[in-house]
């Protein structure tokens, strides 16, 4: 077999109902199993699948198909189809950053390795349109307007969304998380950072506390007594 078929399953059901190939021709044309075949003749296999003619979507000609079914040594040989252009998996094209944008890169940079070191150059590189050999002269400080270089989040310049930023950073704190295990290094235990809930009602009760009036010292009358 020279090419992948498309649908298969749905093109060996055709061969199947359509043809006298042997289960072991069928097999090796679609790419699957003989029992697999068989299982689609009885019945078993592929019940509610459409059948595909691969005549018809150009997989396969006439003249091959009259040929297989009269010698059953013969093996099917398929033909590109006029379909699988259209079919394939489109490759996503390098991400786009306007000119306007692109002086702002250097900056997006420095906040990564500043704030999370732990993101690979080449999810940095995907994320905001840049080279790895512009991130390694942010970190080596060569790059040549390194003097006006100031961290900012890419998010607030226009160089991702937040979606894309949460993303890229959780990938990799899960990557670490995973390398670390395995080198056996453990994280230490310590407090954690509170709710934002639990810290706001904290704070709401303190400021209260402050604001009430301290209660005024009481005096013995000295004249009591007398």
């Amino acid at each position: 077999m020279t090419t992948d078929i498309l649908m298969p399953k749905a093109t060996a059901v055709w061969l199947v109902d359509n043809t006298s190939l042997t289960f072991e021709q069928i097999a090796d044309f679609c790419g699957l199993h003989p029992l697999e075949v068989k299982g689609i003749a009885d019945g078993e296999v592929a019940r509610d699948i459409r059948g595909a003619d691969p005549i018809a979507n150009g997989q396969l000609n006439r003249d091959e198909l009259d040929a297989a079914e009269k010698n059953a040594k013969h093996r099917l040989v398929a033909q590109k189809s006029r379909h699988a252009e259209y079919l394939k998996p489109q490759k996503k094209a390098p991400k786009y950053t306007p000119v306007s944008r692109r002086q702002d890169r250097p900056d997006a940079i420095a906040w990564f390795l500043r704030n999370h070191p732990e993101v690979a150059d080449s999810q940095l590189a995907k994320l905001l349109g840049t080279t790895k050999a512009t991130i390694d002269q942010v970190r080596n400080r060569t790059h040549w307007n390194s003097a006006n270089i100031k961290p900012v989040d890419p998010v607030t310049l226009g160089l991702s969304t937040q979606m894309e930023l949460d993303a890229v950073v959780k990938k990799a704190a899960e990557k670490k998380a995973k390398d670390d295990k395995r080198k056996g290094i453990v994280e230490p235990e310590g407090p954690t950072l509170m709710p934002a809930s639990e810290t706001g009602a904290m704070a709401a009760e303190e400021l209260e506390a402050a604001h009430e009036p301290e209660p005024e010292p009481e005096f013995e009358d000295e004249h009591a007594d007398d």
